[in-house]
């Protein structure tokens, strides 16, 4: 009876053991079908013939016009290109009355998690109420920290610590 209940959890562990080991790799984004993408042309009687993607967002441009904004080092202000760029954005927002966005907040990978996650969300609310206060209703907008977590370029270096600090757009609702 031992013997039948060591083979049955040696069974059991192997099982296990390789069902955890199967390969969860996603299919990158440009080979899915387009055919299941959720996209379409905004249309709430402003449509401003810009193409937009259901959970499109700005660092792979299917976000229509909304475009990234960067960040200097350990900061969450608004700096002049980031102002323009968070112009251009409110206006398409006016102009897209129904599209909702959340905004993702990201560092480069110096300091600690917890650091970079506040820091994240400073970025991310300093975005927000930038957007508010160009006329954008505050309830079109959340925000989530993503830390260090989600970077867009893998390098250790300034060129790609400065594209990793960074705000960029989802679309939530179109």
């Amino acid at each position: 009876m031992k013997l039948r209940s060591v083979l049955i959890l040696s069974i059991l562990a192997a099982t296990l053991t390789l069902t955890s080991c199967a390969s969860n790799k996603k299919k990158p984004v440009d080979s899915l079908d387009n055919t299941s993408l959720d996209s379409a042309n905004v249309d709430n009687g402003n449509n401003s013939g810009v193409s937009l993607e259901l959970n499109g967002d700005s660092d792979s441009n299917r976000a229509g016009a909304l475009k990234t904004v960067y960040f200097d080092y350990s900061s969450a202000a608004i700096a002049g290109g980031t102002r323009d760029a968070l112009n251009s954005n409110a206006e398409f927002l006016k102009t897209n009355g129904s599209v909702k966005i959340q905004v993702e907040g990201h560092c480069d990978e110096r300091g600690s998690v917890q650091f970079n996650l506040a820091l994240g969300e400073r970025r991310a609310k300093s975005v927000r109420d930038y957007l508010v206060g160009q006329g954008i209703a505050a309830n079109r907008i959340t925000i989530i920290s993503l830390g260090k977590e989600k970077p867009v370029s893998f390098g250790h270096d300034e060129e790609s610590w400065s594209k990793n600090r960074r705000a960029n757009f989802l679309v939530t609702e179109k």
